[in-house]
């Protein structure tokens, strides 16, 4: 009986772990922190050992394969020693791939990602197609799969995710975009972060479709250091293109095989430049997936955007609140900013994971009445916005970030969560932060403006 040792006991890795024990390998759960309780009966209950609080290196260096939560770097001590040993460490994705028999449409990028993944099965499902969401959202893959198989899966992935893939072969891949992120994981080389993003397509062949951002420097930049096989469809907001998705005299354009789909810009249910790119690639994606154009039509005017991504959590007094808390990157907070003509009273602020503030500076000095900084070190945001905003504050708490919100507003403006940093100085996630965030919204009451 061949050994399989799952690395981390959260959503993936318990999800792992039970469709490894149900096909027949011995596992075992290492996590080297603390396992939930109701995953810890679960475990129990399917009669799979585990421990928490330490990795048992003999254990773990004694199974025939590895499965590791996305979060653990490959820079882990533990992880580093197996690879020495050769034994191959893989994610829960990977896994499950070998034990479906679905097309897949795997989706990665900086930004956008999440909103693609979403829209893309959204799209699918109205049209009447047998498919799942998985991946970097929702329930794990691989506990779906105990359930049932679908004829198609929409599955979101992350770098950390595909840097675990040895023979993951989508039939559909997208790629949103790239900007830096997360390079700390990546030796802070730009150029190793691009690798990781590739490493999508790298087991696809020419019968399989790659979806591309035509205007992303960093995605072109990609193309020339690696063998790419898939049929390559563009997309861009700039200008018609061959074989792909474009924006033309007010509707978004799908082209493929001499055919041509037409949506009306107007009926896209969400807002904002991004998610017309967004649009374009889930769009495309469902062209070749077998969508119609009448179904998507309905589908995109359907479409609701997940929690924390400019979700409109409520209106008072005539002033928005807007919950963004996912946009934990320049580049993703820098969307949210030209989203809107109002004037923004913009919270912000968090683990800062090496933002360069200049490139969204003219839209701030244009938009923002007033920074509202949440976090427990504010020095780098008000350095950089400081005299370009007039009114900078600071706070480490929510409640009196969202307070100063209704109190500085007047009709008409918007106050914006997006921290284009990451939450972990004063929140458990992003999620996290997005819930407090919206409770406290919800707690305000309106006030008589004079």
């Amino acid at each position: 009986m061949k050994r399989i040792a799952i690395l981390g006991a959260g959503e993936s890795g318990l999800g792992a772990a039970l469709l490894a024990k149900r096909n027949g390998f011995a596992v075992w759960v290492s996590d080297s922190g603390k396992i939930s309780e109701a995953r810890k009966d679960k475990l129990k209950e399917e009669k799979i050992p585990f421990e928490e609080g330490i990795h048992t290196e003999s254990r773990i260096l004694g199974s025939d394969l590895i499965i590791k939560s996305p979060g653990i770097p490959s820079t882990a001590d533990i992880v580093e020693k197996a690879l020495k040993e050769g034994i191959a460490v893989i994610d829960e994705l990977e896994f499950a791939f070998r034990y479906s028999k679905g097309k897949v449409i795997a989706i990665t990028g900086t930004n956008g990602k999440t909103t693609t993944t979403l829209l893309t099965y959204h799209l699918l499902k109205s049209a009447g197609i047998d498919v799942g969401l998985a991946g970097n959202v929702g329930k794990s893959w691989a506990a779906q799969l105990l359930e049932g198989d679908h004829d198609w899966w929409v599955i979101e992935c992350s770098s950390f995710q595909i840097d675990g893939f040895y023979s993951f072969k989508p039939t559909i891949a997208i790629l949103t975009n790239i900007t830096p992120d997360h390079l700390d994981r990546y030796e802070y080389k730009i150029q190793n972060y691009i690798q990781s993003k590739f490493g999508l397509f790298k087991n696809m062949g020419p019968r399989n479709q790659a979806i591309l951002n035509e205007v992303d420097p960093l995605t072109r930049q990609g193309l020339t250091k690696v063998k790419f096989m898939p049929e390559t469809y563009w997309f861009s907001n700039e200008k018609p293109v061959e074989q792909g998705a474009f924006v033309s005299n007010g509707s978004l354009g799908f082209r493929a095989d001499e055919k041509l789909v037409s949506i009306p810009l107007e009926v896209l249910s969400i807002q904002g430049e991004h998610n017309v790119m967004n649009a374009l690639c889930a769009g495309m994606a469902a062209m070749l997936a077998g969508v119609s154009e009448e179904s998507m039509i309905k589908a995109f005017s359907t479409f609701k955007n997940a929690p924390n991504r400019m979700e409109l959590v409520r209106e008072i007094d005539g002033v928005k609140f807007v919950n963004d808390s996912k946009g934990t990157n320049i580049e993703a907070t820098a969307y949210a900013l030209g989203a809107y003509k109002n004037p923004l009273v913009w919270i912000a602020g968090g683990v800062d994971k090496g933002n360069d503030y200049s490139s969204v500076l003219e839209l701030v000095e244009e938009k923002v009445k007033c920074l509202i900084c949440l976090g427990k070190d504010n020095e780098k945001l008000k350095k950089a916005f400081n005299p370009s905003v007039n009114d900078i504050r600071e706070t480490q708490d929510i409640k009196e970030a969202v307070r100063w919100g209704q109190l500085i507003s007047v009709p008409g403006d918007v106050v914006l969560l997006s921290p284009a940093c990451a939450s972990f100085d004063l929140f458990k996630n992003y999620e996290d932060r997005g819930e407090q965030f919206r409770a406290a919204v919800n707690e305000l009451k309106p006030e008589t403006i004079a």
